[in-house]
C-alpha cells in the first residue's frame, strides 16, 4: 500500500468525481482508477461502487476511506514535526470557522503568523456542523465553533470567549437611545437575520422563543458582510453577536443597544481532533490563544462602542 493510493482515495471523496479526483492529483484519470483498483486488489475489498459514474463508497470503503484520513493526517503531522527540528515549524494549518467567529480569527492567526513566519493558514467558512465532520475526516486541523450548544463528536475543546447580543439599529430609530432591549420588544421591528441553517440563528430564535415571541426575519443572508450591507441601508436592524464589532464595527448612522442577557448564553471556542500525539501546528495555535484574552479584548471593545 502506499500514501499516493490513499491520497487517491481521499481526492475521490472530496471531488466526488474521478475526473476532478484525477485533475486535483495531477494525473490522469486511468492512472488514478488502477491506482485504486490495485489498492482494492491489496486489501482484497471492493472499496468504490462504479456505474457509468462514481456512485460513492462501500461500507468497507468507507472504513478504509476514514483510515486513509487519518494515515495521511499522520504523515503529514511527522512532516511538520521534522521541519520543526530543521529550523522552524512550517507547512498549512487548516482552519474552519462558523461565520460568526470568523470576525476574530485574525486575533489568534496574526501573532501564531508572527512567531512562525513558515507556518501558512488556510481559514474556511463552514457551519458548525460542517467542522464536526470534517475534523472527524482529517481535512481541518483546528474548528472555531460553538462549544457549548450541540454535539461535537470527541475533540479536544478549549473556550475563547462567551457570546452577547447587541442590537445593530439606525441612529434615528425607536430603540437607538435605549439602554438595553428586551428580545420580545422586537417582534415586530423589521429585521435582517442569518439564515435559519446557521447555529448562531437557532440559538438565536431560542432567545426571542424564551421571551414568548416568534420572529420572522425581512430579510435572510450568509454572512456576516451582507447583514451589515442590509442594515447600513437604515431600513432593517439585526441581532449581531458583539464579536462582529472587532471587523466591522458600527457603522456611521447606525447604533449599537445591549439586548438583555438571555437565559442561556453560549461559548464559542477552539475545537481539536482528539489526536495523540497533538499536531504541532494544532499545538502552535493553541499557544498563541493561551497568550491572547480573546474575551477581556472584546467586551473592551463592545464598552468602547457603547461609550
Amino acid at each position: 500500500m502506499l500514501l499516493r493510493q490513499l491520497e487517491y482515495l481521499s481526492a475521490l471523496a472530496r471531488e466526488g468525481h474521478f475526473g476532478r479526483a484525477a485533475e486535483a492529483c495531477h494525473v490522469s484519470q486511468p492512472a488514478l482508477s488502477a491506482a485504486i483498483r490495485k489498492l482494492e486488489a491489496e486489501l482484497d475489498v471492493q472499496i468504490v461502487q462504479r456505474g457509468q459514474r462514481f456512485e460513492g463508497f462501500t461500507p468497507e470503503g468507507k472504513q478504509v476511506l476514514l483510515w486513509a484520513h487519518r494515515i495521511l493526517a499522520e504523515e503529514d503531522a511527522m512532516r511538520h514535526e521534522l521541519a520543526s527540528m530543521r529550523g522552524g515549524l512550517s507547512g498549512v494549518l487548516r482552519i474552519g470557522a462558523i461565520p460568526t467567529a470568523l470576525t476574530v480569527a485574525s486575533l489568534l492567526t496574526t501573532p501564531l503568523s508572527e512567531q512562525h513566519p513558515q507556518v501558512r493558514i488556510s481559514v474556511e467558512s463552514l457551519s458548525s456542523r460542517e467542522i464536526v465532520h470534517r475534523l472527524a475526516e482529517f481535512d481541518l486541523d483546528v474548528g472555531i465553533t460553538y462549544v457549548d450548544g450541540e454535539p461535537l463528536g470527541t475533540v479536544r475543546v478549549v473556550p475563547l470567549y462567551r457570546e452577547r447580543y447587541m442590537l445593530l439599529t439606525p441612529a434615528d430609530g425607536p430603540f437607538a437611545h435605549h439602554d438595553s432591549v428586551g428580545w420580545d420588544e422586537l417582534a415586530d421591528t423589521p429585521l435582517c437575520m442569518l439564515s435559519s441553517v446557521m447555529q448562531n440563528r437557532r440559538i438565536i430564535d431560542r432567545n426571542f422563543a424564551e421571551a414568548g415571541v416568534t420572529v420572522t426575519p425581512s430579510v435572510e443572508a450568509d454572512t456576516v458582510s451582507a447583514i451589515y450591507a442590509h442594515v447600513g441601508t437604515k431600513r432593517w436592524s439585526s441581532v449581531i453577536a458583539h464579536a462582529w464589532l472587532h471587523v466591522f464595527g458600527v457603522p456611521e448612522g447606525l447604533r449599537v443597544v445591549p439586548l438583555k442577557r438571555p437565559r442561556q448564553t453560549h461559548q464559542v471556542g477552539l475545537v481539536l481532533a482528539d489526536r495523540d500525539p497533538e499536531p504541532m501546528l494544532a499545538r502552535a495555535l493553541l499557544d498563541t490563544t493561551h497568550q491572547v484574552d480573546l474575551q477581556a479584548e472584546l467586551d473592551a471593545l463592545l464598552q468602547r462602542y457603547l461609550t
